[in-house]
């Protein structure tokens, strides 16, 4: 019975660890503390997802980890290799960063895509938006979107960080 209860609080600990340990790594402190994310970091500032009329801000994790948590500890495993890639020098200056710039940012737009854009629908939502108040291009897209097979990053590159140019491709 004792070994159940030594289990059974190892478990709790540990699970308590990893719970921690994303919640550490979801501040943008956190996320913006290599040399290379300073090029993200003043992007975002400027950016209306960090400063707008009605004084809503995202941070880091709202756009770029998952919210299972599962998913988020997957994506935290898998953001090591952007540790080792400032470390290791790839992409330790700006000029570095953007040379890989367009390969990071496909990345992301990819994983976005394959999730029907989830990180954006946390906070926006086709059914809840005024389409009328919409400029006519931009409600006709929202409008049939879904059934054109469109999600939010398809059309939404560049809303917060700078769209890379194809030039910058390595």
């Amino acid at each position: 019975m004792f070994d159940l209860g030594l289990a059974f609080f190892a478990g709790v600990l540990f699970a308590e660890g990893i719970r921690y340990g994303v919640e550490a790594t979801n501040t943008n402190e956190f996320c913006t503390s290599c040399h290379s994310m300073q090029i993200s970091l003043k992007e975002y500032e400027e950016s209306l997802h960090f400063k707008n009329v009605i004084g809503i801000q995202t941070n880091c994790a709202d756009c770029h980890i998952p919210k299972s948590h599962i998913s988020a500890i997957t994506a935290k495993v898998f953001a090591v290799q952007e540790l080792m890639a400032e470390m290791y020098g790839t992409i330790d200056t700006p000029e570095k960063f953007e040379a890989r710039r367009w390969t990071l940012a496909n990345q992301v737009w990819a994983k976005m895509k394959a999730s029907d854009s989830q990180e954006c629908r946390i906070c926006h939502s086709i059914l809840n938006m005024v389409l009328s108040e919409q400029f006519s291009l931009a409600a006709r897209r929202h409008a049939t979107a879904k059934e054109d097979g469109k999600t939010c990053i398809d059309c939404h590159k560049g809303v917060v960080h700078r769209k890379p140019k194809k030039s910058n491709a390595n």
